[in-house]
């Protein structure tokens, strides 16, 4: 396969084949990963606050 091919036949499948999103689907989408990363990005800062504090319990009880 020549690159020429290659770069033909991926236009192609690019414009013909390939089911694009709309412009409201994909703002629905980029919301949905938003409000997806912000709920992990709060648990995982309660996780650390909350193992933080355990881990400072435990070396108060030691020293």
């Amino acid at each position: 396969m020549s690159l020429k091919n290659y770069f033909q036949e991926s236009f192609t499948e690019l414009v013909h084949k390939v089911t694009w999103p709309t412009w409201s689907e994909l703002q629905n989408s980029a919301v949905l990963v938003m409000v997806a990363s912000l709920i992990i990005a709060l648990i995982v800062a309660a996780m650390d606050f909350t193992f933080s504090r355990i881990m400072e319990a435990v070396y108060n009880l030691l020293y």
